[in-house]
This record gives C-alpha cells, sequence and structure tokens, in this order.
C-alpha cells in the first residue's frame, strides 16, 4: 500500500529554518502532483506549497519567497525548505500526493517560537 513518511519538524526560533521530508513507498508512477499542507493551532488545512509532475510550482501568499518544495525522483522525495520562520508557520505539517488516488502522511509538527 501507499505511504508517505514525513521528518524534518521541531522547534525552531523566529527567523530560523527547518527542512522538511516526506518520502513516499508504494507509488513511483502516475503522479501528478505533491504538495505540502498544513494546520495551525484552531485553523483549517491549508495548501502551502504545490509542485507538479512538470515541475511548476505554487505557493500560499503568506510563504512565498520564505519557502521553497522541490523534489528527489531518485528517492521518491518531496522536500520543504522552510526560511525565515514566523510564529504563524507553526502547525501541523502534511504530504500530500495525488495520482490516482489522493494520499497523506501523518503529519510532523512544526513549532516556531522563542
Amino acid at each position: 500500500q501507499v505511504q508517505l513518511v514525513e521528518s524534518g519538524g521541531g522547534l525552531v526560533q523566529p527567523g530560523g529554518s527547518l527542512r522538511l521530508s516526506c518520502v513516499a513507498s508504494g507509488i513511483d508512477r502516475g503522479i501528478w502532483s505533491r504538495a505540502w499542507y498544513r494546520q495551525g493551532p484552531g485553523k483549517q488545512r491549508e495548501l502551502v506549497a504545490k509542485m507538479s509532475l512538470g515541475g511548476s510550482t505554487n505557493y500560499a501568499d503568506s510563504v512565498k519567497g520564505r519557502f521553497t518544495i522541490s523534489r528527489d525522483n531518485t528517492k521518491n522525495t518531496v522536500y520543504l525548505q522552510m526560511n525565515s520562520l514566523k510564529p504563524e508557520d507553526t502547525g501541523v505539517y502534511y504530504c500530500n500526493v495525488v495520482g490516482l488516488s489522493e494520499y497523506w502522511g501523518q503529519g510532523t509538527q512544526v513549532t516556531v517560537s522563542s
């Protein structure tokens, strides 16, 4: 079965950086898009960054210029480099893959606090 496993979350001070990783197993073709979503405390889940099959990307306005989504097809992994982190970036970050079906990871906690 398909599994998405995120890692790289943690506690970081404002202005700091984190790199999230999401390794996919059980699916290595027919992926239309890979994305990162997040859900902050008391908020709805929102799209953070998305990469299409062709490599085009789009970002939430709140993270443009600070976050970068990338992928390594040889490792079936998608990354989210997060720089200049702010307290409002705090939340659970979820990996999302869309192919013939849609798949979600279990989430990794990111806390930005001094």
